[in-house]
């Protein structure tokens, strides 16, 4: 993942303006009505397990498990970037990141979050908040180990927002892991590595 960051920015600098009023589609047939009579489940979180597997059947969904995670710093300044849903279980909703990211330093001052699931062939979108707490460490660990090896050595590679020289230096350190544990099927999890789990505490929909 490449970063681009600049803390000025001023829009006078766009010679033409960006023209948008007139993007809009329309969203719906008549004969597609939803009404709240009609869902399978009352209970949201039931009712977000039976759109998540509809939305794994859908082949036009192409990340089914892609959301937008929302976090804020102790400055009350909001960041949101997308991560991979990997479990969703009776602790909440699983993704995986690193200490060491802006995402996990904002949680760690504010656990605080949101995510936003949008699965647009459905036309469905599904938000939520919670509180965020960490996997335990044998938690983490087996989550690691479910990975495949060359997802292991890019997390190991890999130190979010944090500025990298070049694409060169990332290869050669993914090369030299990959020797390195050529011989093992997995590689140790990173001291920086972790699972955080978001605990439910409100989920919105919207069709």
């Amino acid at each position: 993942i490449f970063m681009l960051r600049t803390f000025y920015c001023s829009l006078s600098t766009m010679n033409n303006q960006l023209k948008i009023s007139h993007l809009r589609v329309p969203y719906r047939k008549s004969n597609d009505i939803f009404d709240i009579i009609n869902l399978k489940y009352k209970d949201p979180l039931l009712l977000f397990k039976s759109w998540f597997e509809e939305a794994i059947k859908c082949e036009n969904v192409f990340e089914p498990n892609a959301m937008a995670l929302a976090t804020c710093s102790k400055q009350c300044i909001p960041s949101v970037r997308f991560v991979l849903l990997k479990e969703l279980d009776e602790n909440g909703f699983h993704f995986f990141t690193n200490y060491n990211s802006r995402k996990a330093q904002e949680l760690d001052s504010n656990p605080h979050a949101s995510l936003v699931f949008y699965w647009e062939p459905l036309k469905r979108q599904v938000r939520v908040e919670g509180v965020v707490s960490r996997a335990s460490e044998v938690e983490s660990e087996e989550y690691f180990q479910s990975r495949p090896k060359a997802s292991q050595i890019s997390a190991t590679v890999s130190s979010q927002s944090e500025p990298i020289p070049c694409r060169e230096f990332l290869d050669k350190k993914y090369v030299e892991l990959e020797n390195e544990y050529a011989a093992r099927e997995k590689l140790p999890k990173p001291s920086n590595w972790y699972v955080p789990n978001i605990c439910l505490y409100e989920l919105t929909i919207y069709v």
